[in-house]
């Protein structure tokens, strides 16, 4: 896409003092935000109101600051998969980062760490690459996707693999902690370090131990 090519933008920040830097940045470079929202429900109605030609957005949004912002790109891409969505973040939210890398055809993605932007004009042309259908990722989030799926529960303990495995029998937490000697609270300490290295959305425990036993199953 000609970098000089006015885009009309949907921005999705929750921070005040960004968001409104990033509006003057954007107009000062001949765009245009025709609508800057600071959560994800927000985010959503606007890109279904403006039509816009890309969105820019942050990961963690409220009213949970987990992946809200993040999650919401991947349905609006699941909805229309030529949307082109750059992702500003610091953070590798690596639970929905894949699904919104392999969205569409692969095309119009971006997923940029706030921290390493050197440069205004790094961030434009990525805005304009991504807009005409490109796609940019940081190497760092390449790195930690990479890392992910060589294998999920390489970062697990050998006693929250035991856990792991005890799970995907069906057993209870009272059975696992008979099982291997522990008491309940051993293993309920075990199963929030599994879940948390798994890098699980945050739901209720059940669905937790659905996605969990899943991971046991791919690796």
């Amino acid at each position: 896409m000609p970098a000089d090519r006015s885009l009309r933008i949907v921005l999705a920040e929750d921070s005040v003092l960004l968001r409104e830097g990033l509006i003057g940045l954007l107009d000062r470079c001949g765009h245009e935000v025709v609508a800057a929202v600071g959560d994800a429900e927000a985010l959503f109605a606007a890109v279904e109101e403006h039509s816009p030609d890309i969105i820019v957005t942050d990961v963690r949004m409220p009213p949970g600051f987990q992946d809200e912002g993040l999650h919401t790109a991947v349905r609006l891409r699941e909805r229309t998969p030529t949307l082109p969505v750059l992702v500003l973040s610091q953070y590798v939210q690596r639970a929905y980062a894949s699904e919104l890398l392999d969205s569409g055809d692969g095309s119009g993605v971006g997923y940029l760490l706030k921290d390493r932007v050197g440069q205004v004009e790094e961030f434009v042309d990525a805005l304009c690459e991504v807009a005409g259908g490109g796609t940019v990722v940081d190497p760092e989030v390449v790195r930690q996707l990479l890392r992910r799926r060589r294998d999920p529960l390489e970062r697990l303990t050998p006693r929250e693999r035991e856990v792991l495995a005890l799970i995907a029998e069906g057993r209870s937490n009272g059975a696992i902690a008979q099982e291997l000697v522990v008491s309940e609270a051993a293993v309920g300490k075990h199963i929030s370090g599994i879940f948390a290295k798994l890098d699980l959305p945050p739901a209720d425990a059940t669905h937790r131990r659905v996605l969990a036993v899943l991971a046991y199953l791919r690796a």
